[in-house]
């Protein structure tokens, strides 16, 4: 029964995912304008809100798979090379 309680891998797969998809978005969109690179950036949130949703409805986090989740995101971010501070905010936001 504890094992389950600790098993955060779907939570870290899902954050993984999302974090892929998100700078997917925004890997164009770096030479852009600052105007059109956040008129991308709240385009992909927005979609990238529409999966954690999805997700939040067919999965329940405790506090330990929360953070393991958002951990898992923080990191698939900065091993993609989003800069610290971007990544700890869109960590923030999740």
């Amino acid at each position: 029964m504890k094992i389950g309680w600790l098993d955060a891998s779907e939570g870290e797969a899902f954050a993984k995912g999302l974090a892929a998809s998100i700078l997917g978005e925004l890997s164009g969109a770096t030479a852009a304008s600052e105007a059109k690179y956040r008129a991308k950036a709240d385009k992909a949130l927005t979609r990238a809100q529409r999966q954690v949703e999805q997700f939040k409805a067919s999965h329940t986090l405790n506090i330990y798979k929360k953070s393991r989740t958002a951990n898992a995101f923080l990191w698939a971010l900065k091993d993609a090379g989003c800069p610290e501070a971007y990544a700890a905010e869109l960590t923030d936001w999740l």
